[in-house]
């Protein structure tokens, strides 16, 4: 239920549908009297206000960058026995289409992986990722990037499928349980930036001690675009994502998959 909901509900976190809806609301649906029209006017400026305000460049850009306040915890001498990628990287729809691999703007967290594996500093990988439609489940992500892994060039041996897990929850859930069957104790998380912390919330959870090696970085440094004030639908995007993930982090914690 959580899993639906949260795949479902996370269109309520953004500045976009908080901006319709004001908009709807003050729509002159039939004649009202002055006070009304007064009132649903103040409903359209500040869906105006909503939409301008998170579609600026230094307010998106703030929000990412709070998202992104992490300690990288990899450690340069240590040859970790397992490195473990998150999903989030591929779309099984399109390549169900198309035959070919479809990655989005977090396939950081797979280069960086095979980067670990082809250096030597992890032994193994554990991929781990479901297929959000069961119909799809040979598109499953998991399968997709350890294929893409084997395909570059690493040991099929050396990568293990996780195949069960679909959020971040799951994620540490399942690959705790593989870490722990196989004696792993040197772990290296790896994923995009603003993911960490709601990632490592979810290890400690299940009483995992894990390093942490973001990647993916969104926002820029500071002193990059704070005088940029021209209004994008981009940036609005930028919120959204930052918003949903802040908020994604206490509603972990307040359900118990983090810590």
């Amino acid at each position: 239920m959580f899993f639906y909901l949260s795949k479902r509900l996370d269109v309520l976190l953004s500045p976009f549908t908080w901006a319709l809806v004001l908009l709807l609301l003050a729509l002159p649906w039939r004649r009202r009297s002055l006070r009304t029209w007064k009132r649903k006017r103040a409903l359209g400026i500040a869906g105006v206000l909503v939409l301008v305000l998170f579609g600026l460049p230094p307010v998106s850009e703030a929000l990412m960058r709070s998202t992104e306040r992490v300690e990288v915890t990899y450690r340069k001498d240590v040859t970790y026995d397992a490195v473990i990628l998150l999903g989030g990287v591929t779309d099984e729809l399109v390549q169900s289409q198309t035959g070919q691999p479809a990655y989005n703007d977090n396939v950081e967290r797979l280069v960086m992986t095979f980067r670990l594996l082809r250096e030597g500093r992890a032994t193994i990988a554990i991929v781990s990722g479901a297929a959000m439609d069961p119909a799809l489940e040979r598109f499953g992500e998991a399968r997709v990037l350890a294929d893409q892994l084997v395909e570059w060039g690493i040991d099929r041996e050396r990568v293990i499928v996780e195949a069960k897990a679909r959020n971040t929850r799951e994620n540490a859930v399942y690959s705790a349980e593989i870490a722990r069957a196989r004696g792993l104790t040197t772990v290296l998380v790896v994923t995009s930036a603003f993911h960490i912390p709601r990632s490592i919330d979810c290890f400690r959870a299940v009483d995992m001690t894990v390093d942490v090696l973001p990647v993916d970085y969104r926002a820029a440094p500071l002193g990059g675009r704070e005088l940029e004030l021209l209004p994008r639908s981009g940036e609005l995007a930028v919120s959204s994502r930052a918003l949903r993930e802040l908020l994604g982090r206490v509603v972990y914690r307040v359900v118990g998959f983090g810590r």
